[in-house]
């Protein structure tokens, strides 16, 4: 429901067998500090276990960490199953230790932004208020009041 109150939901996972959290839980708890609704799924997801949370959470971004170097296939794998139940309207963003040469290769696949190490979360949370305010009218008409 696309209403002036409700805030950006964020949904942030782990994919595969990759155990290293500690960055994906920092994120959700920053996140959550400068006022965003966020729900951590934890480690070991597969890409349909992540998009039917999302779609039944109604959220507006997923957040993938990652630090085991398989972030290209299952990135590819939570893009396709997004596609499959048409929901790209999804903003997805990636996090963690990747390749500079990988991050490109990423966003061509649909990944909206990537955010590495150090990322400030000013710098995460601007990014995301400005991109879901375009895809919600509500929320532009509320920050702006």
């Amino acid at each position: 429901m696309d209403t002036p109150h409700r805030r950006i939901k964020v949904l942030v996972a782990k994919m595969g067998f990759d155990c290293h959290d500690t960055g994906a839980v920092t994120i959700a708890h920053l996140l959550r500090d400068v006022g965003m609704e966020v729900l951590y799924l934890g480690l070991h997801n597969s890409a349909e276990k992540i998009v039917a949370a999302a779609v039944q959470e109604d959220v507006d971004v997923i957040g993938l960490s990652f630090l085991s170097g398989q972030h290209m296939h299952y990135t590819q794998e939570l893009l396709a199953e997004m596609r499959r139940q048409n929901c790209q309207d999804i903003l997805v963003t990636v996090g963690g230790i990747i390749p500079k040469a990988d991050v490109q290769t990423l966003k061509e696949m649909g990944v909206d932004a990537f955010f590495g190490p150090g990322t400030a979360v000013k710098t995460v949370s601007e990014y995301l208020t400005k991109e879901i305010t375009k895809r919600r009218p509500a929320l532009a008409a509320a920050t702006s009041a």
